[in-house]
């Protein structure tokens, strides 16, 4: 790919569609929600499930880990696909496949076939997030992109949040089931809008006619065997001691290895899974860094806040969703304005600005308590919130800037998987750090809990007034075992905060990498995405 193709302006090569553009977003981002949701809407249902199906809780998380294998391998190869086969007959193919496993899911009789139906909902579903970026970014000029993107980020980062919440509701309500059945009426309306009013650009339809199908056979098969691994790794590191266990190490071992080989091949490859000549944008290449670094502290954060709200404040699910609740209002509402201001001011201003807001909530989550009340907790998820929307479609922005139209596919794949591939090891090493942190804090505090110490006597007798157990050797056993319970509140309430105050120095150390993105440019006024 030349200089001259690659600098572009994609404004020239732009042709509208027949159809209201608007129109087409709201159906390409009703299966993408649906899709983004199913990350994290059985989270809360593993126990029920097992119980439903006589399995071990343990055995349930391959319930979460098939889907995130199977969708993480898919995601980058989803711009090759669409060139071979189309990217409307992928998007439709991805739609059908994620319903109808959907509804498998829905009926599985025991946990072998509900994790093979798993693999498969992933398998679809892993096709539409890319699939629906590429769709907006050829739909809509390029100075309207940004309020396009604002409705797909709108999707995927308010999803995850409510999906805990949305999925205790539906279980406790009615069944583990219909978090699976509640896919079918989406995916069918999908399908059929998305037949009607969805059609392929000259440029793909081009691109396809050229010559046969071509398969990179090696580079297909080290991405899946990379990909996969990594993704058990990360969600089995914690639960199985990471590399205390031969199996967690000897896949980080698979994983590294087919990755970094994945990469020699497919830079030299003639026909390659995945383009990685598109990281020689440096848009591109600090837009993919940054959609990561995002995907780490959003999904790191959707997991600390509920678990924090829940075990430290004692709120229930319901309340602990009300508390997030007013964030994610946040998100819906100012990522329409996000992309309103996009078409008008430098992106780079704005993730400045989203960056410094979403620095100021977490590390005003290092403040938290066990005494914070509901309206500091929900005032802190508002505050990430207005960061969040000034990082995603901005980003999603510059990433797309200098490259052609041609390569919006590839590009989606890439831009995506940074994202997801960011969430798990967020989520990975969030709950690392939460029990580690809590062990050294727990250490740290009982060195100062010396028996002989007046002040630990005190408290000890204080206890035992308090639980009325008189001053026999029962009472002082009673007083030991509520200081112990003391004791571990306040270390895992410090591991939680030592958890926000890292995430918040990652994200003021993302600062100074928007300067390195080039500077969009302007044409009358507008910038030229």
């Amino acid at each position: 790919m030349s200089e001259a193709v690659s600098a572009m302006p994609a404004r020239q090569l732009y042709v509208a569609p027949a159809i209201n553009p608007w129109f087409i977003a709201l159906t390409v981002t009703l299966a993408t929600f649906m899709e983004v949701l199913d990350t994290s809407i059985a989270n809360v249902s593993l126990p029920h499930i097992a119980g439903g199906l006589g399995a071990g809780v343990d055995e349930s998380t391959w319930i979460l880990t098939s889907y995130l294998v199977s969708n993480a391998i898919v995601l980058p190869m989803s711009g090759w696909i669409s060139s071979i086969i189309g990217r409307k007959r992928f998007y439709m193919a991805c739609v059908a496949l994620f319903t109808i496993s959907s509804f498998l899911c829905g009926l599985a009789p025991n946990l072998a076939s509900l994790i093979f139906f798993r693999v498969l909902q992933g398998a679809g579903g892993g096709g539409l997030q890319p699939s629906e970026q590429s769709i907006l970014a050829d739909t809509f000029a390029p100075e309207k992109r940004g309020m396009a993107f604002a409705v797909y980020g709108m999707a995927v980062v308010v999803a995850p949040a409510i999906g805990p919440t949305l999925g205790g509701f539906i279980t406790d309500n009615y069944s583990w089931r219909w978090i699976f059945y509640i896919n079918v009426p989406i995916g069918i309306i999908s399908i059929l809008l998305t037949s009607r009013i969805i059609t392929d650009p000259p440029h793909l339809s081009g691109a396809r006619r050229e010559g046969g199908i071509k398969i990179d056979y090696i580079g297909l098969g080290l991405l899946a065997l990379g990909l996969g691994a990594l993704q058990v790794v990360l969600d089995k590191g914690q639960r199985d001691d990471w590399f205390g266990s031969h199996f967690i190490l000897e896949l980080t071992i698979i994983s590294v290895t087919a990755l970094i080989a994945v990469v020699f091949w497919e830079w030299h490859a003639k026909y390659p899974v995945i383009d990685l000549k598109l990281f020689r944008d440096r848009s591109f290449a600090i837009g993919n860094s940054m959609m990561f670094m995002l995907g780490f502290i959003l999904l790191g954060t959707t997991l600390l806040l509920p678990l924090f709200t829940q075990t430290m404040l004692g709120y229930t699910a319901e309340t602990a969703g009300l508390a997030l609740m007013p964030g994610g209002l946040v998100i819906l509402a100012s990522m329409p304005i996000v992309g309103f201001l996009l078409g008008r001011y430098d992106p780079r201003r704005i993730m400045i600005f989203g960056l410094c807001m979403l620095t100021g909530a977490l590390f005003f989550m290092t403040r938290f308590d066990l005494y914070i009340d509901f309206r500091t907790a929900a005032l802190a998820r508002i505050i990430q919130g207005m960061g969040l929307a000034c990082l995603f479609v901005p980003i999603n922005t510059v990433a797309y800037s200098y490259l052609p139209p041609e390569k919006n596919n590839a590009a989606s794949g890439l831009i995506n998987l940074a994202r997801n591939v960011g969430g798990s090891i967020g989520i990975s090493y969030v709950t690392t750090m939460l029990d580690r942190r809590m062990q050294f804090h727990r250490a740290r505090l009982s060195a100062h809990l010396n028996p002989a110490n007046p002040r630990v006597q005190q408290m000890l007798h204080g206890a035992s007034g308090a639980l009325r157990a008189g001053s026999g050797p029962a009472a002082k056993m009673q007083a030991y075992s509520l200081l112990e319970r003391m004791l571990d509140r306040q270390s895992t309430m410090l591991s939680y905060i030592d958890n926000f105050h890292i995430l918040a120095l990652i994200t003021m150390a993302m600062i100074p990498f928007v300067f390195l993105i080039r500077k969009p440019r302007r044409r009358a006024g507008v910038p030229a995405h």
